[in-house]
């Protein structure tokens, strides 16, 4: 390798690891994501790596299996710290995934201790005395109770991971983080003698907070949360790989071609930017679970209607709905619903594809993940980000693509008609002067 390879990430699920991967690349390092265990033997011209696994959701002993495997890997190509990303909400049922996978990598990279730290403020979710707020409510009272595969009921960090992991969780309120590294550090061992492993949760509220929580952990070797904490952990490591000739410049986000939207999501953000897409006069097409189960839509007739009514637009296809009508949906099985939704927006991606669209956006993490399977690419640079935690991706075998991958909580209403936006060659010359200019800052 021609420069040490700083930090290897594994993420829970697609989305989740473009999240981490924007988050790393915003903080200077020269980033690839892999969608799934590279076959490669050695990672070149890269100062990160991201992995993106699907553990959030899938049977445990195969979660941690895949993330013993990925772990290894980047033991392999000497990644000097290993990152287990999970979504900022600490997405999980009540027996894992998050748990049993952080406590197999800390025994396998033979370490005693590891942070939980899921907080990301810029999207309104900090950790106070332990427990998990999404804007300003509690986990269990947001949105993300209704999730409809791992449903939050409990904000307590600390209680979250009680049935799922075999070690403690050790809380590090404001109070406590207010003091200096070595005197945090006397009052850990203090508290954690005599505990073979254990994790520590400190509070984070705002950003500065990450910087000191980089300060006292970031020597750790094995790290865990969410993407908030990773643009200073990264900062920290980007110092040293200065010196390496590391921490150089992206790709152009910009492309020619027609730009798509795909909306399996069914959270409240992503319904809002589908509103907002909707009354900008956009062309949008609503998708129905029950007409894909009994066959009265399917990917192919959608795309012929897409073709028929839609010629030359920019064009988004949903199926996400209220809370009461997803779980109406879902009445055949969870899994079943989900299985065939997924199915079919990959489809729809290879068609899109095939039909000369360069820029697809896709809204969920589980659709992303479909998308990108089917799509066939298994390597991407990372390149800006359209809102935090969510960058655009270039296929390192197909640069003229551009994929925005998001998570359904994240971004702002008009997310859909940035993305697009942003991302247009028409864009590339108003856009640098808007960006010079101080314009857009908050994406």
């Amino acid at each position: 390798m021609s420069r040490r390879l700083l930090l290897g990430c594994l993420a829970d699920d697609f989305t989740g690891a473009g999240d981490a991967a924007s988050f790393i690349a915003g903080s200077g390092l020269k980033t690839i994501l892999f969608n799934g265990i590279p076959e490669e033997t050695e990672v070149r011209e890269a100062d990160a790596v991201v992995i993106a696994l699907k553990t959030r959701t899938e049977e445990r002993d195969k979660a941690v299996a895949d993330s013993l495997r990925a772990a290894a890997w980047l033991l392999k190509m000497g990644a000097q710290h290993i990152y287990i990303k999970y979504c900022s909400t600490f997405d999980s049922t009540a027996k894992g995934n998050i748990g049993p996978v952080m406590d197999a990598v800390l025994e396998y990279c033979g370490e005693r201790a590891s942070i939980l730290c899921p907080a990301l403020p810029v999207n309104g979710r900090v950790v106070r005395k332990g427990k998990l707020y999404v804007n300003g409510v509690l986990l269990e009272e947001s949105p993300m109770r209704y999730h409809p595969l791992t449903p939050m009921r409990q904000s307590d960090i600390g209680k979250l991971m009680e049935p799922q992991s075999k070690y403690p969780c050790v809380m590090l309120d404001q109070e406590h983080m207010a003091r200096s590294k070595e005197e945090i550090w006397s009052d850990i061992e203090q508290r954690t003698a005599g505990l073979k492993h254990y994790y520590l949760v400190p509070d984070y509220e705002k950003d500065s907070d990450g910087k000191k929580i980089a300060e006292v952990f970031g020597q750790m070797r094995v790290l865990s949360g969410g993407s908030g904490i990773l643009t200073d952990l990264c900062e920290r490591y980007c110092q040293d790989q200065k010196q390496n000739g590391g921490c150089d410049g992206r790709t152009s986000v910009y492309t020619d071609g027609k730009g798509i939207i795909l909306a399996g999501s069914c959270s409240a953000a992503t319904r809002r930017q589908i509103k907002e897409f909707g009354d900008s006069g956009n062309f949008a097409y609503k998708v129905e679970p029950g007409k894909l189960m009994t066959g009265e839509q399917t990917a192919q007739s959608v795309w012929q209607e897409i073709e028929k009514n839609a010629a030359g637009k920019e064009i988004l296809i949903y199926s996400s709905d209220e809370p009461d009508k997803v779980e109406e949906a879902q009445k055949a099985g969870k899994e079943q619903t989900a299985a065939m939704i997924e199915e079919f927006f990959a489809s729809l991606a290879v068609k899109a594809e095939a039909s000369g669209y360069k820029r697809i956006i896709v809204a969920g993490g589980e659709t992303s993940g479909a998308v990108t399977k089917a799509l066939g690419y298994g390597a991407y640079h990372i390149s800006e980000s359209i809102a935090p935690g969510v960058p655009v991706m270039i296929p390192i075998k197909n640069p003229s693509i551009r994929l925005v991958l998001k998570s359904g909580n994240f971004g702002q209403p008009d997310f859909f008609l940035r993305a697009l936006e942003r991302t247009a060659a028409s864009c590339a010359q108003q856009c640098s002067e808007s960006l010079a200019k101080g314009e857009r800052s908050d994406g």
